[in-house]
């Protein structure tokens, strides 16, 4: 498996082309819910990461994320209800952070819009 690269540009694309392959996004959940972190962008927003492999989210099921596991979520149930879920309640989209947490910060809608452009 070829590691993430430090161009989040190049991230963003291989997360697209991924999830499409798989019809899987992955993102890391425990017991209080689904990991979110602070946005580096807009302090008053939180980001929810997800990743295009098991492999990059297990990476970081470590130290304050070490209560996280990896869970696949189903493309088409991402899309249809996570998505536009994430819009509603203003939670950005991280895609495909590398193992030090560097990574997009994304609209919900922009997302959903672009795998959709890739899909046609």
């Amino acid at each position: 498996m070829k590691p993430l690269s430090k161009n989040i540009e190049e991230n963003i694309d291989r997360f697209l082309a991924e999830v499409i392959a798989s019809g899987v996004v992955w993102g890391l959940e425990g017991e209080e819910g689904w990991a979110v972190c602070p946005s580096e962008r807009n302090s008053e927003l939180d980001v929810m990461p997800f990743w295009s492999q098991q492999d990059f989210a297990q990476c970081h099921c470590v130290e304050d994320w070490a209560v996280y596991k990896p869970v696949a979520i189903d493309l088409e149930e991402f899309l249809e209800d996570w998505l536009p879920g994430m819009h509603t309640d203003v939670i950005l989209v991280g895609v495909n952070w590398d193992d030090e947490l560097e990574g997009s910060e994304l609209e919900p809608l922009d997302v959903l819009e672009a795998i959709e452009e890739e899909m046609s």
